[in-house]
């Protein structure tokens, strides 16, 4: 069984070597690239969905955010949005919204305080701070899938242009020790395909998992020496489960030996993995069949050629997981002072259009718990 284990880990090598070759600096030929443009984007940069169905709908409802279409001015609310920011728990995102509401120096009206757009929805927990939104998206392929379909119609509806998303998250290293920051360059799948699977009506359809280079290179360059740890940038695997899928010993199920993890994980780090995580692959395929630039900033917490538990303090884990943070805040701060953007902003008012569709919307979220 190990021998033929190892033959389908070295095909899928091959194959994504092959892959990586036929599509290194951007993945995509120009022609492809200009008919991808074509598909995403309006004359005026902003977002086009590629779905023609959602424009002959009188109401959107956004079920797992809690906003509609029709109850919700969306553009007044969301139209001035460039940067959506997403990690795996609530609290992690309320903290980068204070954390980069300071950052950007975005002032509240006084009396008011940050408050969870998506609250009524119980999957999700949204935040804005001026043209940042930070959201939770959960645990995983289906709960960032989910997610995504409505923030990228999210995007279509407020006509926000270009938007940058981001992921900033947690992961375990491969021959990375904790607490250092990597980027994803390329995203994979436990078998080493650059894409993402799924079942549409019956058939499997891949769609390239595909991050933003220049992104990549921007978030480098942004890294300071002065800073006390590493920042680097590889591949990255993306698998389904915590246990198993990442070759775990402590699962409440084992069926492979000590020697047969390492084996598997000295051929990950041969191939170029340097990080282990749970999301990577869906979000780098749906952005980039969105046309949306994205980009993976993580930390590890362990190096897995050590390990399978995290064992570092929590005040350590808590210390670690605001340096993806304070990458992403340094790109967001550069970018919105090249827009001449970067000043104090007052928030806006409420924007419901209609009371009673936003009842509406509240109960139909609350009826997808």
């Amino acid at each position: 069984m190990a021998h033929n284990s190892e033959q389908v880990i070295a095909s899928d090598m091959q194959n994504a070597n092959c892959d990586q070759n036929n599509e290194e600096n951007g993945r995509v030929d120009e022609g492809d690239s200009q008919e991808l443009i074509k598909s995403t984007r309006y004359n005026d940069g902003s977002v086009k969905l590629r779905n023609p169905n959602i424009e002959l709908m009188d109401q959107d409802i956004l079920y797992h955010l809690a906003l509609g279409s029709g109850s919700h001015d969306l553009h007044e609310m969301f139209g001035d949005v460039k940067f959506v920011c997403m990690g795996g728990t609530p609290k992690r995102m309320e903290t980068f919204a204070h954390f980069i509401m300071d950052e950007i120096g975005y002032k509240l009206p006084a009396g008011t305080q940050l408050q969870d757009i998506s609250a009524f929805s119980y999957r999700y927990s949204m935040y804005k701070v001026g043209p940042v939104l930070s959201i939770s998206h959960g645990m995983g392929v289906p709960s960032v899938g989910i997610l995504l379909h409505e923030l990228i119609k999210l995007m279509y509806h407020a006509k926000v242009k270009d938007p940058i998303f981001i992921r900033i998250g947690t992961c375990g290293g491969i021959g990375v020790e904790g607490g250092t920051v990597v980027i994803t360059e390329d995203a994979y799948d436990g078998l080493l395909r650059n894409s993402y699977e799924l079942a549409i009506l019956g058939k499997i359809v891949h769609r390239p998992a595909i991050l933003d280079k220049r992104l990549v290179r921007e978030l480098k360059s942004l890294a300071s020496n002065d800073d006390p740890y590493d920042t680097i940038s590889g591949k990255t695997m993306c698998t389904y489960d915590f246990y198993e899928g990442q070759g775990r010993l402590d699962g409440a199920f084992c069926e492979f030996t000590e020697t047969d993890k390492m084996e598997y994980l000295e051929k990950l780090r041969d191939f170029g993995v340097v990080n282990i995580e749970m999301e990577c692959t869906i979000f780098a395929a749906l952005t980039h069949y969105a046309g949306i630039k994205a980009a993976i900033v993580c930390v590890t917490l362990l190096d897995r050629l050590k390990g399978d538990q995290v064992m570092a303090p929590k005040e350590v884990m808590n210390e670690w997981q605001q340096r993806p943070q304070i990458l992403v805040s340094r790109l967001i701060k550069k970018h919105l002072a090249q827009m001449g953007r970067l000043k104090s902003l007052a928030s806006t008012p409420s924007s419901i259009k209609s009371p009673r569709r936003f009842k509406l919307v509240q109960q139909e979220s609350e009826a997808h718990e």
